[in-house]
């Protein structure tokens, strides 16, 4: 399963981020399946976002619930993450990635920066 995250590489404060995620070799809709989207701060470790699992059913982080949304495209096997409210802190390089069992497989995107001007 190939991942590839695209959406802008700016923001403005008080914006809404959207990024997309695009797969190929495999299908958001294969059972069982969960696709990620997490983020790592400039000098930090990783932070989970969230999940869409196979159904369409989403998770997210606590500390991000609030701001946080991810849907999915099925016809073109995409899946969105749109956070509001951006602020500075928020700037990092975000990562789809994906688990599947059958076959059991894990799989990442490159990473895109987003980087939220004030």
């Amino acid at each position: 399963v190939q991942l590839q995250e695209s959406g802008p590489g700016l923001v403005k404060a008080s914006q809404t981020l959207s990024l997309t995620c695009t797969v190929s070799g495999g299908s958001i809709t294969a059972n069982p399946s969960g696709w990620n989207w997490s983020r790592q701060p400039p000098g930090k470790g990783l932070e989970w976002i969230g999940q869409l699992d196979f159904s369409g059913s989403a998770s997210y982080s606590p500390s991000l619930e609030s701001r946080t949304s991810i849907s999915r495209d099925t016809s073109k096997n995409q899946f969105t993450l749109q956070l509001k409210s951006m602020t500075p802190e928020d700037t990092g390089v975000y990562y789809c990635h994906a688990w599947s069992k059958s076959p059991p497989s894990r799989s990442w995107g490159q990473g895109t920066v987003v980087t939220v001007s004030p």
